[in-house]
């Protein structure tokens, strides 16, 4: 029994120690969502007194939204982890009370004997009465171990003892904290349901602007293929270029380290929050329509410098009607593309590193000085997945 309750005691403190750490991941996700959730109502905010609705709005409200629904997603891991473990708590400390009172009702049984057999034989008249010095020698340990067996029993009771009031403790302490979370993942659920409200509001409004809605579609389209053209005309030059001038061996070697990088790469922002997603993407409110997006959007606010990604050769700047201007910067085999900025700070031909800045991304002060940067990765003509390769924030 001694071995099953340290058995038990080790694998119950392992346990405990794992929980303790699952909830400090979780507490710091959450931080970090909230922070997101208290930025993007900042970008809000900047809107509020234009009272404009506009397809940028509603995508920085359905981020908002997400990311509420993560917050209200990780309290419900951690009720549920702290239910467990007030489940396994409630079973240890069962069985610690069994084996508690079956130790103290051995431990008494062996103390009244060794009373009765000291009362009726001492222990030195024992060992003297040895018929000789090995015998005694032998009765002497014997009297030593049985003492201390007596003395680790009551040991071992006194660590059971401690285990099952710490095990109390920890249950009134957990039933406490999972009544805490539920309360505040209600809040963030009353939150939620009042930010759908202004979300649907939103389309509905927007919904009634069709017309408008297809034009910025299309829009969005001619830009998506003059960047492309772009592209196709850049990669068909050094494709020429490469008959006579083969691409150096250090730009191939900034290409394989590009390539490495992937999903450690830095954002070309400082501060923002992704509100369009790389792909074929349902349009957020015409029905049945879709959106296929060349590169992602990230949407910030107030007077921001896009910077390079990573290390290579500024090889294309170019403006696009109505929307700015777009800097390509090749790493290697590996192009990267920003876009939507003004004031550009490089030129073309111009080597650059890690984090160098761009230009400013443009601010539209009739939206609250929201500022949009359009980003896309490519590998020679093939687009990529801009969010795959940037570190996650």
């Amino acid at each position: 029994m001694r071995l099953k309750i340290c058995i038990f005691i080790i694998l119950f403190g392992i346990f405990q120690i794992t929980t303790a750490q699952n909830r400090a991941e979780l507490e710091s996700i959450r931080k970090k969502n909230l922070e997101e959730i208290e930025y993007v109502d900042r970008l809000l905010k900047n809107t509020a007194s234009e009272r404009k609705e506009n397809l940028n709005e509603l995508r920085v409200i359905g981020k908002k939204l997400s990311l509420r629904e993560k917050i209200i997603n990780e309290y419900g891991e951690e009720i549920t982890l702290l239910e467990y473990r007030i489940s396994l708590n409630r079973q240890a400390g069962e069985m610690l009370e069994e084996d508690l009172v079956k130790m103290k009702e051995e431990y008494a049984k062996s103390v009244l004997n060794a009373y009765k057999a000291k009362k009726g034989n001492p222990a030195v008249a024992f060992i003297l009465s040895s018929s000789d010095f090995n015998q005694g020698y032998k009765r002497l340990k014997y009297i030593q171990q049985v003492t201390r067996f007596r003395r680790n029993e009551a040991e071992l009771i006194s660590q059971i003892f401690y285990e099952l009031e710490t095990t109390r403790d920890r249950l009134e302490k957990d039933v406490k904290s999972i009544n805490d979370l539920k309360r505040r993942e209600e809040r963030q659920k009353q939150i939620l349901r009042e930010d759908q409200v202004k979300k649907e509001n939103m389309v509905t409004t927007l919904s009634r602007k069709e017309k408008q809605l297809k034009q910025e579609l299309d829009e969005k389209k001619r830009i998506a293929k003059q960047i492309e053209g772009e592209i196709a005309r850049l990669i068909e030059e050094e494709r020429k270029k490469s008959v006579t001038t083969p691409m150096s061996s250090e730009m191939k070697l900034v290409g394989d380290s590009f390539g490495e990088n992937r999903g450690r790469l830095p954002w070309p922002v400082e501060r923002g929050i992704i509100t369009s997603h790389f792909g074929l993407q349902p349009h957020p409110v015409l029905k049945k329509v879709t959106e296929d997006n060349i590169g992602i959007e990230i949407t910030t606010s107030g007077n921001i410098k896009a910077k390079s990604v990573f290390k290579g050769q500024v090889v294309r700047i170019f403006a696009i009607s109505g929307a700015n201007m777009a800097v390509i910067v090749r790493h290697g085999k590996y192009l990267t593309v920003y876009q939507n900025l003004v004031n550009i700070r490089v030129k073309a031909g111009e080597n650059i590193t890690t984090g160098q800045e761009l230009g400013e991304v443009y601010s539209d002060s009739g939206e609250g000085n929201k500022a949009v940067l359009k980003f896309m990765v490519y590998e020679e003509k093939t687009k990529l997945n801009p969010e795959v390769w940037l570190v996650k924030k």
